[in-house]
């Protein structure tokens, strides 16, 4: 899909997608790069499920170059908006809020494929709490330093910085155009998969979820408790 296909006017989640066999590299010291990629594949599944049973979404979009998370897409319906090069997280959502920015009356819900637990509900919580645009609704990651979901109108409002502390420059930027962010805080919505830390706290809580499962049957649970008694 080219970067100027038709979105029909609506909010639209994007999620963009990198390179699997580079996945969560920070949890190369507890997980293979196959653990991590299934890992990671586990977690996109997750947060495709919880978009496509949200039905205020108009679409989900994935800004991805891998052939793999366009395939699972597929099965939930999303479509895939291509990368001419693996650029980024920012530069993909940054793609992607541009590419719905040529069409009118469209939103951008940008959500990262590391979110396990994020449920409809969140997403609802997202929609209600935000304004008519011009909008900006941001979601912080549990330790207030990223930022773990953000709903534009329009969607290319915000410049987007994602890193380990995007949410206060999100808020900055936010106010240097006078618009008030929305912030709305949810567990769902604060857990992002990037440490050993963050699957301690993922696994503190059994869920009905891809990601959990996997962590179980393969090991890994047992293998990081193993590790944090030594």
């Amino acid at each position: 899909m080219s970067n100027t296909s038709r979105f029909d006017p609506g909010l639209w989640a994007v999620v963009p997608i990198k390179n699997f066999d580079h996945a969560k590299e920070r949890l190369a010291c507890i997980l293979t790069a196959s653990e991590r990629r299934s890992l990671f594949t586990a977690m996109l599944e997750d947060v495709l499920q919880t978009l496509s049973q949200c039905p205020a979404l108009t679409g989900i979009v994935l800004v991805t170059r891998e052939r793999e998370a366009q395939a699972l897409g597929q099965r939930y319906g999303a479509r895939s908006l291509i990368e001419q090069a693996n650029l980024g997280h920012t530069a993909a959502s940054t793609l992607g809020a541009r590419s719905l920015a040529t069409n009118k009356g469209t939103s951008m819900l940008q959500l990262p494929a590391d979110l396990p637990l994020v449920n409809p509900d969140d997403i609802n919580a997202l929609i209600l709490a935000h304004g008519n645009g011009p909008a900006i609704t941001l979601a912080p990651s549990r330790d207030h330093r990223g930022s773990n979901a953000v709903l534009c109108t329009p969607p290319d409002l915000l410049p987007l910085q994602f890193g380990d502390d995007s949410f206060k420059p999100h808020l900055a930027a936010s106010r240097a155009l006078n618009v008030e962010p929305t912030v709305v805080e949810r567990p769902g919505l604060a857990l992002d998969i990037d440490t050993p830390d963050d699957l301690v706290a993922l696994l503190a809580t059994p869920t009905a979820t891809r990601t959990y499962d996997y962590l179980r049957s393969s090991g890994i649970d047992k293998r990081l408790f193993d590790q944090r008694k030594n």
